[in-house]
């Protein structure tokens, strides 16, 4: 946790559940840089693409209602949506969309500068205007012939969520996840531009010797990345989804036949993708579960045993312009992640 600290972050929290049970919480740095107020445990973040492993959780679920299949076209619930310059939703599937493999074009806006940040932070966009960019653009490849993390697929996935039951892919989280497990800190950002109190705020560093800029308020309310919540809930949600509380047997199964996350290997060796989760050796032997999240502010990293019996979730505010430095911090945390979860073996 010092080595994350000590590579730019403001602020760093870690709780891990260990496998009797326990619960152990950290906390290092600062909620807020101007005030010196230390960091909140149990504090609000956005969790970012952690949201993709709740959105592929539901569609999981309705498959298993047979209320769509993972082999479902994205035509059949998208008609004449995912289409030109290449984009054929009548060659995809369900199943790609959710693996990254459907090839889609990635136009999700993302700022790009400090600058772009305060333009843009106001901006909002629907499913439908970006999916409608991606196809603007060629597809990476061809469905099923190479792996593009896409943030636009899981827009995609989301207008499916709505056409098929007829609700917001949110509303869909919370009636079939949050409720059920209890997670009373899990929460679309929806509208607002800000992250509940308690809560470290998010910051970037320009360029060396910079002030760190506050970055925590902005729009961020979609199914790519559109949850607010907290380390306790988050490894509660994990916990409960690879024990088989929130899906059957063969439907985890499905969720946890992988293909290797090409794109992922400097960062992350070894990665490979599922649905809506990934796998990562463990230097202890076997694998864990895992999704992170990347705002601009902040990144959560998190893991989960096979079994579900030991978590951990960690929450980092405060990013660098400096690659070198950012690559050292996601190793360093990779780390943490791997030592909560061998538990000194």
């Amino acid at each position: 946790m010092d080595a994350v600290r000590a590579l730019g972050a403001t602020g760093v929290e870690a709780q891990v559940v260990t496998g009797d049970g326990r619960r152990l919480v950290a906390t290092a740095g600062v909620a807020d840089v101007r005030t010196g107020k230390p960091v909140p445990a149990g504090g609000y973040t956005r969790v970012s693409s952690v949201t993709k492993t709740f959105v592929a959780t539901v569609v999981l679920q309705l498959a298993g209602e047979g209320k769509l299949s993972l082999d479902d076209t994205v035509e059949r619930w998208l008609p004449g949506v995912i289409r030109g310059n290449g984009h054929d939703g009548r060659a995809m599937t369900v199943r790609q969309l959710l693996q990254h493999t459907a090839g889609v074009h990635d136009a999700y806006p993302v700022f790009g500068s400090v600058e772009d940040y305060r333009k843009r932070r106001y901006d909002r966009f629907t499913d439908e205007q970006v999916v409608a960019e991606a196809m603007r653009h060629e597809p990476a490849f061809r469905p099923g012939e190479g792996w593009l993390y896409s943030n636009t697929g899981y827009l995609a996935i989301s207008m499916i969520i709505k056409k098929v039951t007829g609700r917001p892919w949110h509303a869909e989280v919370s009636e079939r996840i949050s409720r059920p497990l209890g997670l009373r800190h899990t929460l679309w950002s929806g509208t607002s531009l800000d992250v509940p109190r308690p809560r470290m705020k998010g910051y970037l560093v320009p360029g060396p010797g910079a002030a760190p800029v506050d970055v925590t308020r902005h729009f961020d309310g979609d199914a790519a990345g559109g949850l607010i919540s907290t380390a306790s809930d988050v490894n509660r949600f994990l916990r409960a989804l690879a024990g088989g509380r929130l899906l059957s047997p063969a439907l985890l199964q499905q969720m946890r036949r992988t293909v290797p996350a090409t794109a992922f290997q400097q960062v992350w060796p070894g990665a490979r993708y599922g649905l809506g989760i990934m796998s990562r050796p463990l230097t202890c032997g076997g694998l864990y579960w895992n999704h992170g999240g990347d705002d601009y502010g902040y990144t959560a990293r998190t893991g989960v045993t096979a079994d579900g019996r030991r978590s951990v979730t960690l929450f980092v505010s405060g990013k660098t312009a400096d690659a070198e430095r950012m690559l050292a911090r996601e190793k360093a945390a990779a780390e943490l992640v791997d030592r909560a979860l061998c538990g000194g073996r």
